[in-house]
């Protein structure tokens, strides 16, 4: 009988912490329910470096990954220390799962896409980024305005074509995906706390996104 219960104990344990480990904020964005021209609601928007914050709006696109609608960063202002973000004004995730689809139409100085999480400001966050004119994709720690680099991978990026793009986050371990690949993986304890999510571009690119989602890892 000691036996048994001591069993029934463990195996309830491991449900719990099993249940538990699952658990955390889940939410999605396909930017269909947001009026054509305008800010998505829900997001606030920033910018690391000089210039231009950036133009975030919804538009329609007949090659949108789901719906007729995706969210576009429109300003090609082509200061090269420039990073416009637009992140959800919440949840707030600390291990998660974040992805997003992209298309990278232009830019002469840059033609990136980026996820950013753990976000505190819009100088101080994790981002991951891939860019068509340099053919690579990378992770890095944004601390008080200043970018350090924590991983690198060279591989064809390709321009003006739909991309999907994850990040998985489980305290300091970070994995990033490209195309269902997996391309990055480092270790790093700046950013230990919940923080918002979003994405980003760097320069002129003009990018679109779609289907923005966060849900536990």
């Amino acid at each position: 009988m000691k036996t048994y219960g001591t069993l029934l104990a463990l195996t309830l344990a491991v449900l719990h912490g099993t249940a538990h480990a699952q658990t955390g904020p889940r939410a999605s964005w396909s930017f269909e329910a947001d009026a054509p021209g305008k800010p998505p609601a829900g997001f606030s928007f920033g910018r690391t470096g000089r210039s231009a914050t950036g133009r975030w709006v919804v538009q329609t696109a007949k090659d949108a990954p789901s719906g007729k609608q995706v969210l576009a960063q429109l300003d090609a202002d082509d200061t090269d220390f420039r990073f416009p973000v637009a992140v959800a004004d919440r949840p707030a995730a600390k291990d998660l799962e974040l992805s997003v689809r992209c298309k990278m139409v232009s830019g002469k100085v840059d033609q990136a896409c980026g996820l950013v999480f753990r976000y505190r400001d819009e100088n101080n966050y994790y981002i991951t980024r891939a860019n068509a004119l340099e053919d690579n994709i990378r992770l890095y720690v944004v601390k008080d305005g200043r970018r350090k680099q924590l991983a690198s991978y060279r591989g064809k990026v390709t321009p003006s074509a739909w991309h999907s793009f994850s990040v998985r986050a489980t305290g300091s371990a970070i994995a990033v995906s490209w195309d269902g690949k997996r391309v990055l993986a480092a270790e790093d304890g700046t950013f230990s706390d919940a923080g918002k999510i979003g994405v980003w571009t760097k320069a002129d690119s003009v990018t679109l996104f779609d289907d923005l989602a966060v849900t536990p890892p």
